[in-house]
């Protein structure tokens, strides 16, 4: 690019770099700041990452945040001004992306083992708003891409809102991605009140191996699992795996419960996205702040009427992600509802604002997991495929599979 200025010719070059935590983090916050303004008289989004941009990836076993920077330089080819208008996050990790049957040993039965591969995951990716329909943002993919490919990935995915037609247009239409998966992003506020969990029902936290174990022994083979789902449990955001079990069955370890399971349980994880960001709608009318906080007092001083309230989602608000959903046996999405009450309650008093989890559009769970539909939305995964020169066996191409009952959201990313 160039530009003319004055009476010297005048020349202004982009250049797309590594992110730089010590020059770049106010920048960064501006351009983050600029992207999150919602159209005139509509609610928009706001996410505070709270003085950190890579937050988002920083968890992830390989991650790199780049920026677009435009660098201005004199008639006498000296440098005048630079300014950041874009950046790019991505990570790297290893997936289960299909199934096969294990070849054992004479006389044993075969065994449904995973199909692995190495995917890299885009997200955050923003423009200035003054600079966009610059071909900035494809640089920034074509940047992060490069990376990927010099790491070893597979595949590149990619989620977006499919109302988000410039971003589907971009990654879909001249970056070379397919639609993939579409599944249901559950959102619920965390009321005043306590959610009730059946009596029926003991809820135990496990041990960080216990729940390794389990998430081995049972979701190996579950699309997106990561390979380092040791490393997610024992992460400190991570508050716990939950096991919710028939009353009365005695939980002596993970190797007695895969011998002598019970008919009906169900797991779930609670990661804590309160200490890596914040969300704030902003453009509420005041009529919807006071009708918002009318529910909130009346909740506060009647808990016992269970009155739905919605809570201080116009004010910066944390949030707990519900993840490793699962279970086992004909109740068992009786047994997640009653995890999803506990997780409420634990929501309650760290203070969130909402509970949010991901599932498969397939998953049973899409019904049984109480939620409220205007705070919900379906998400769209885009996918690409990087190389040509490799083989994933018996699944074939990743992108031409069918959808499976439930997928697995790595907490890390969402």
């Amino acid at each position: 690019m160039a530009e003319e200025g004055g009476g010297d010719a005048a020349e202004v070059v982009l250049v797309i770099r590594e992110y730089n935590h010590k020059t770049d983090g106010d920048r960064v916050e501006q351009v983050e700041s600029s992207c999150e303004v919602g159209p005139n008289g509509e609610l928009s989004l706001y996410t505070d990452l709270l003085g950190d941009p890579i937050c988002r990836v920083r968890n992830s076993p390989a991650y790199l945040m780049l920026v677009a920077e435009l660098v201005s330089y004199g008639g006498d080819g000296a440098e005048e001004r630079k300014e950041i208008v874009g950046m790019i996050r991505g990570c790297i990790k290893t997936v289960t992306c299909g199934e096969k049957m294990s070849r054992n040993k004479s006389g044993e039965p075969p065994k449904h083992v995973p199909v692995l591969t190495k995917l890299a995951y885009i997200l955050g990716l923003r423009v200035s708003p003054s600079h966009r329909r610059m071909r900035i943002g494809l640089k920034l993919v074509y940047g992060m891409e490069e990376w990927f490919r010099e790491n070893g990935a597979e595949y590149s995915y990619i989620a977006t809102d499919d109302a988000n037609e410039p971003s589907v247009g971009l990654f879909t239409g001249k970056c070379g991605y397919t639609k993939f998966r579409n599944p249901s992003v559950l959102v619920h506020p965390v009321f005043a009140h306590r959610l009730p969990v059946s009596n029926r029902i003991s809820i135990i936290k496990l041990t960080p191996s216990d729940a390794e174990s389990l998430y081995r022994h049972r979701f190996s083979t579950t699309e997106f699992f990561p390979r380092d789902i040791d490393s997610v449990l024992n992460n400190h955001l991570n508050l716990g795996t939950f096991l919710a079990l028939p009353k009365g069955y005695i939980w002596a370890g993970s190797d007695h419960f895969f011998k002598n399971p019970p008919e009906n349980w169900a797991v779930m994880s609670v990661w804590n996205c309160k200490d890596v960001f914040k969300l704030e709608v902003k453009g509420a009318s005041k009529l919807r702040k006071g009708f918002a906080k009318t529910t909130r007092v009346l909740d506060r001083i009647f808990p016992f009427l269970r009155l739905p309230s919605l809570p201080k989602i116009f004010s910066p608000f944390g949030l707990h992600m519900l993840y490793g959903l699962g279970g086992s046996g004909p109740m068992y999405t009786r047994f997640a509802k009653g995890l999803f009450g506990f997780a409420h309650n634990l929501a309650m008093e760290c203070k969130c604002g909402v509970v949010a989890t991901e599932v498969s559009s397939e998953d049973p769970l899409k019904l049984a997991i109480p939620h409220w539909k205007v705070l919900s939305f379906t998400d769209l995964w885009c996918i690409k495929r990087l190389g040509e020169d490799y083989s994933d066996g018996s699944v074939g191409d990743w992108r031409k599979s069918q959808p499976g009952l439930s997928i697995f959201v790595d907490p890390r990313e969402f």
